[in-house]
């Protein structure tokens, strides 16, 4: 893949969409091959060098939100910054929910938010991270689908605008068509991509499970 990058996943359940997600953030181990993600190797890894690897280039937006109940909206976005030691976190955070349009929500829980809210604070987190490739599993997978279609159109947009590479999830083949290529994937291993793209986010490896 080459930076900037939208690859779309697509494939029946249990073909290992999730799983492939796992394996590119150094989360779950291939059965075979390389995983070389922002010109890292990563497979052989310890936990520790996997952990500094996150949290410097990988954020991952989850279909369920994740979001820690007793932050606000505004210490939640702020938290992987913060893990980086960036001492402007708190601003970034700021600055990324104004960007979603939650300038009104900074001091809200997520159980005072909606779940289209909670989505636009997930994003936000990543982006406040700084994180080279979001990786986004079914992101509107509990929305409704006016919902639903505003998160996706706001991703694709932060995405052009700050320039990360996105790997998506998902079963619409509507969102599937708005990525650049599109991996379909089959018992574990990807069976075909469409699409064209030079290298820069290489994935070589068979992911492990369903």
């Amino acid at each position: 893949m080459r930076h900037g990058e939208a690859l779309g996943l697509v494939g029946p359940s249990g073909s290992g969409k999730s799983t492939l997600l796992m394996v590119i953030a150094g989360l779950e181990a291939p059965s075979s091959g390389t995983v070389n993600v922002c010109g890292q190797t990563i497979n052989d890894m310890n936990e520790d060098a996997l952990a500094r690897f996150r949290r410097d280039n990988i954020g991952i937006v989850f279909q369920s939100f994740h979001l820690i109940p007793t932050m606000t909206a505004l210490e939640n976005v702020a938290v992987p910054a913060e893990l980086k030691g960036d001492p402007d976190a708190f601003d970034r955070a700021a600055a990324e929910l104004r960007r979603v349009g939650l300038e009104r929500r900074l001091d809200h829980y997520p159980g005072q938010l909606s779940g289209g809210e909670q989505q636009r604070v997930a994003l936000a987190r990543v982006l406040a991270a700084g994180a080279r490739v979001v990786l986004a599993d079914e992101p509107t997978g509990n929305l409704d689908q006016e919902t639903g279609s505003a998160i996706i159109d706001l991703m694709f947009a932060l995405r052009a605008e700050s320039g990360t590479t996105l790997v998506l999830v998902t079963h619409d083949p509507a969102i599937a068509e708005r990525c650049d290529r599109v991996a379909h994937m089959r018992d574990g291993r990807i069976d075909g991509v469409t699409g064209e793209a030079g290298p820069a986010v290489s994935i070589g490896a068979a992911a492990t499970g369903p």
